[in-house]
Order: C-alpha cells, then sequence, then structure tokens
C-alpha cells in the first residue's frame, strides 16, 4: 500500500484518501502505477530520478501523471488524490465538490428577482427603524 511510505506529518491526509478510496470501491489492485522521468524544472535530481508517477484506474481507464514535487513518495499520494476525485466526479456527476462549488458561484452572480430585492429592502428598513427608535430611547435615559 502507498500510506506506508507516506510521512508521519502527512499520514493522517493518507488515512483520509485511502478510506475515501475505500468508499468509492477503489481498490490498490485496480491502479497501475508507473514511475517515469520528470520533465521542467527541479535541476538534476529530476534528472537522475523518476520522481512522475503516472496512474491508470484499469476498470474507467482514466489516467493521471503527476510531476508537481520532486518527491516520489509526494508525487504518489498527490496522483492518487487526483485519480480519486476524478473518479469521484465521474460516479457522482453532478453531485461531485467541483460541481457544487461551481454551481454556489452561478448562484451567486445571478440577479435577484424583484420580490427578493423588495423582501431585502423591507428587511433593511425595519432594521434601521429599530435602530433609530434605540437612539431616541437612550437620550432619554439619565445615565445616556
Amino acid at each position: 500500500m502507498f500510506s506506508d511510505r507516506v510521512s508521519s506529518a502527512g499520514s493522517s491526509k493518507a488515512e483520509a484518501l485511502t478510506a475515501k478510496m475505500c468508499l468509492l470501491g477503489i481498490r490498490e489492485d485496480d491502479i497501475r502505477e508507473q514511475f517515469i522521468r520528470a520533465q521542467g524544472r527541479g535541476g538534476q535530481k529530476v534528472n537522475k530520478t523518476s520522481a512522475c508517477v503516472y496512474l491508470k484506474h484499469i476498470p474507467t481507464g482514466i489516467e493521471v501523471k503527476c510531476q508537481s514535487a520532486r518527491s516520489q513518495a509526494l508525487n504518489r499520494f498527490l496522483a492518487r488524490r487526483i485519480l480519486v476525485n476524478k473518479i469521484e466526479s465521474l460516479f457522482l456527476g453532478r453531485e461531485s465538490a467541483e460541481r457544487k462549488e461551481i454551481e454556489k458561484i452561478r448562484r451567486q452572480k445571478r440577479r435577484r428577482s424583484r420580490r427578493a430585492k423588495d423582501k431585502m429592502l423591507k428587511d433593511k428598513k425595519l432594521h434601521s427603524e429599530k435602530k433609530a427608535q434605540r437612539r431616541f430611547s437612550g437620550r432619554d435615559c439619565p445615565n445616556g
């Protein structure tokens, strides 16, 4: 299993990831893993070691390649996390966290209806009247 190679600082994250994998029914046997030489920045370390991780989930055919860190162990964890998120979005469709966030932003940007605007203005007026009453009642108080 991959969680035994992740450092103790990230072990809780690794445990959470394995729990999510079990919840979605993703087994380690279903994942084909390869280590490739990374490309781009990183210098001699990247050129000498195979830090890039390539994962393929055989049942769904989803492929993930991760080379964001110089460490192979960290790239393994990150690649698995990306793979699990992709499989989750495939299984759950619109219910994935990414879709929920997009829908939330879309709702926030949408214009308010006339009824909603009127209700909001009515509430604001009521609130301001309450504050005005408190202001006047505070002047009658001898200590105020």
